[in-house]
């Protein structure tokens, strides 16, 4: 369950973990800023749900399949072999300061090197 804090981030995922709306990735990222992550690493947060700074960055990684199986109709030129999947080393490496995202350049997806706001969660993020 989570806690709504603000437009922006809420708590929740794990406990002691914030959670925010990533437009680089399309997806949410969470924050470990009261009690360390299962890696056991913790961020330090300047307590503003609007204009949060979390320190230091950010650095996610990931694997995923390309092109995603989202629908049978994929699935099934899998199956048949006219489709195939590669495996995609993915990152999201990033500042958050005051409110602001800074995208480093080793950043896998089309916001890399760019700072933009940190975006309000999503019309399909559900409480």
């Amino acid at each position: 369950m989570s806690v709504k804090l603000s437009s922006k981030l809420y708590r929740g995922g794990a406990p002691g973990h914030l959670l925010f709306y990533c437009p680089g990735c399309d997806s949410l990222h969470t924050v470990a800023v009261e009690q360390p992550n299962s890696l056991g690493a913790k961020w330090s947060w300047n307590g503003d749900v609007e204009r949060p700074t979390f320190a230091p960055s950010l650095l996610i990684r990931w694997t995923q399949w390309d092109p995603p199986a989202h629908t049978q109709e994929i699935r099934d030129k899998i199956a048949r072999g006219e489709i195939v999947q590669r495996e995609v080393h993915c990152c999201c490496h990033s500042f958050i300061r005051d409110g602001m995202i800074q995208f480093l350049n080793d950043c896998t997806h089309a916001l890399a090197g760019q700072t933009v706001p940190l975006p309000d969660m999503p019309g399909w993020w559900a409480e």
